[in-house]
């Protein structure tokens, strides 16, 4: 009879007539024939109705008892034995008197044939039938829809070679279960506050580094209350922009090329580059910023001008290289704004990228190991053969060098954990007892996204906060919104120590104690730091340079003017006048040029270095003039700079003269489209000219 049900169960409860149960008869004499009563009795608990739309025993335990089939009573193993004799008529919801008649009867055969004793029979039979039926676990909701959907796509696309694809493998995950379960909790405690500020979704992704396996799933929180702020999207594997979060994988690109040191100054001025023109969150400028400084402090311009020297193309290849698979637009499409949000990026992805350069440093250390693969995506599934199936889900790499190699990725994650963390964890430094972890955030354009991603030598955790339908929020940014989320979950893991140094692909080097370049003959002073081997082909320090004073070394001057006994050669730190026009208002310890004497200003050939420099437009730069409103032309800002705040600018555009300027140096123009030659000459007779085109509106 149990043979009769297994086979009517997969036959989908077709008619009955006679040439269906004659199928029946032969099927079952043939499942008895290749498979052991075990396994047929198996397949019949794992399909039979046990009451309403409940089916299999595994469902009805979680059902009515809220536990696994293995951690049940006696009396809730003989209750479940009985329902799928008659589940129609009887189950807990009605009938419960029979219900319970047919269980006691059940429990008195077991004693009867010594399976059970009669004190166990007893306490059994006392046992009340349950009441209102438990809800089912809902830990994983999001990751459960997306295996569901990577099954079905799988049984349709291979239904001609497995169509039992769907039934051949059970659903075992690397999800932990506590883990899990306090993720949650802490999501939804964090959506109550967001949710204040009309913030409704977030997302959570915790990745054991070593494995990449998830360790726990949190597509979005959880919100059965209300349901209209689309909390069923799956945000891990959805497309967002991706703000400032990409910014570490192009400093450690940098780094692995060579075209960077950790401490060398990059130019953080006003820049434009056709239509687009980048501005720091803070809206004010440093001059110049340490690299490794520039990223703890995300700021967006030395970015743009990184990539601007490192190559769009470049970063894009790299980015595919890491894994980011959701770039489906060319290079040239997403252009500068690559950097600062212009992607789209998972948090899937994401996350596994940067577990990808924590497992490139812990793998550093394992001699045995180096070999290994480190850039591969994060698994959630113990069965990997299932897995194969999945032709659209990307594999592990198992041949050629990885995109970034562990120097290049332990100082990317030292310079990350200088990142600012929000509140309570501000003063982190200050404490022992504080765990150390490399994290970085995002904020997108327009508010939309908070990013915040962090690692661990053990673990990596990424965290998305915002609206799964796009609108923005004020105060809706990475730090705010994502790090309390993302330092709350890192909370759940011990303190595991520290990425250990590479040291044997690293090497000590003298760079300048002013510039972060490598040291070059006229630097004064000098400080040794640990680069990569490629860092050795950096240039030298650009900016420190000799100079001839007086014995005062309170004037310059030169060999027309003065004696050569008379002169002092001195080592100076001498920045571009538009670098420097910025950076002393913030370095109060910067000593500009001191001027010439007046009678040495006289030649000509005192005129050495520049003193004026033009901030805006940059180099052949192609700019857009809109229209006012009345048909007019529209006018655009230059902006230039000069050593001698006092000194006076003469502007000319084309030949033409346009005015002068005296400290603040900037010059409204109205230029018709085309190409345009601005000139600038100061009092000196200093002059400086930079070519731009202005563009038609076609």
């Amino acid at each position: 009879t149990i043979t009769m049900q297994v086979i009517r169960l997969s036959r989908q409860h077709r008619p009955r007539t006679m040439v269906e149960k004659t199928i029946e008869i032969f099927l079952a004499i043939k499942l008895e024939l290749f498979s052991s009563k075990k396994e047929i009795l198996t397949l019949f608990a794992s399909h039979a109705p046990f009451g309403g739309n409940i089916v299999g025993i595994e469902t009805a335990a979680w059902r009515y008892f809220g536990r696994k089939p293995e951690n049940l009573t006696w009396a809730e193993v003989a209750m479940l034995a009985v329902l799928p004799n008659n589940p129609a008529m009887i189950h807990p919801g009605k009938n419960r008197e029979k219900l319970k008649k047919k269980r006691d009867a059940l429990l008195d055969m077991l004693n009867g044939d010594g399976v059970i004793d009669s004190l166990s029979c007893k306490l059994a039979k006392n046992e009340p039938l349950p009441s209102a039926p438990h809800p089912l676990p809902r830990l994983a909701p999001h990751l459960l829809s997306r295996e569901l959907a990577y099954r079905a796509h799988a049984a349709n696309k291979y239904r001609n070679r497995h169509s039992d694809i769907s039934e051949r493998f059970r659903i075992q995950t690397t999800i932990d279960k506590q883990i899990q379960i306090q993720a949650n909790t802490i999501l939804k405690r964090h959506h109550n506050q967001l949710s204040k500020n009309l913030i409704h979704n977030a997302a959570a992704l915790i990745l054991e580094v070593d494995s990449g396996n998830v360790l726990a799933y949190v597509g979005n929180v959880l919100d059965t209350e209300d349901s209209q702020h689309s909390n069923h999207v799956d945000i891990i594997t959805s497309r967002r922009s991706t703000g400032s979060i990409l910014k570490p994988l192009l400093y450690a690109g940098m780094l692995q090329s060579g075209e960077i040191l950790p401490s060398e100054l990059v130019p953080d001025i006003p820049m434009r580059m056709g239509g687009f023109a980048p501005q720091n969150y803070s809206k004010t400028y440093n001059g110049a910023i340490p690299a490794y400084m520039a990223l703890s402090r995300s700021l967006n311009v030395p970015a743009v001008r990184m990539l601007f020297s490192f190559g769009v193309d470049r970063l894009y290849f790299l980015l595919k290289e890491l894994g980011m698979q959701s770039l489906h637009r060319p290079a040239g499409d997403y252009g500068l704004s690559l950097i600062l949000g212009g992607a789209e990026g998972t948090l899937w992805d994401i996350t596994g990228i940067y577990a990808g350069m924590a497992r490139s440093v812990n793998n550093y250390s394992k001699a045995s190991e180096k070999s290994t693969p480190v850039f591969f995506p994060p698994q959630y599934l113990v069965n990997q053969e299932y897995m194969s199936t999945k032709q659209d889900a990307p594999s592990k790499k198992t041949e050629g060098a990885e995109p970034l190699d562990a120097p290049a990725c332990w100082l990317t994650l030292q310079a990350m954990l200088d990142v600012i963390r929000p509140g309570d964890e501000v003063a982190w430094q200050s404490f022992h007892s504080s765990q150390k972890v490399a994290w970085k955030t995002g904020t997108s354009f327009g508010y939309r996204d908070g990013w915040a991603v962090g690692v661990t030598p053990q673990h990596a955790i990424g965290v998305w906060t915002g609206n799964a339908d796009g609108e923005g929020r004020p105060e809706l940014t990475g730090i705010a919104t994502a790090a309390p989320i993302l330092f709350d979950l890192f909370g759940l893991f011990e303190h595991g120590g520290w990425f250990k140094c590479p040291e044997a692909d690293l090497v000590e080097a003298d760079v300048c104690s002013q510039s972060g370049f490598r040291a070059g003959p006229h630097c004064s002073n000098k400080t040794k730091i640990l680069i990569p081997y490629t860092g050795l082909r950096s240039p030298p320090c650009p900016y420190c340079k000799i100079i001839h004073c007086d014995k005062t070394l309170t004037w310059r001057i030169h060999s027309e003017c003065d004696r050569i006994a008379n002169m002092r050669a001195v080592k100076w730190f001498v920045l571009p006048p538009a670098i420097e026009w910025y950076y002393k208002k913030k370095h109060s310890d910067y000593c500009p040029l001191p001027p010439y004497r007046d009678d040495c200003a006289k030649s000509i050939h005192a005129l050495r270095s520049p003193s004026v420099s033009i901030i805006s437009p940059d180099k052949e730069s192609r700019l857009y003039v809109p229209l006012e409103l009345d048909g007019s032309r529209g006018k655009t800002v230059c902006v230039a700079a000069h050593r001698n705040a006092a000194s006076t600018i003469y502007w000319h555009l084309d030949n033409q003269y346009l005015g002068a300027t005296q400290d603040i140096h900037q010059m409204e123009i109205a230029p018709d489209p085309g190409r345009h030659i601005l000139t600038l000459v100061d009092e000196n007779g200093e002059s400086v000219k930079r070519a731009f085109t202005v563009l038609s509106k076609e």
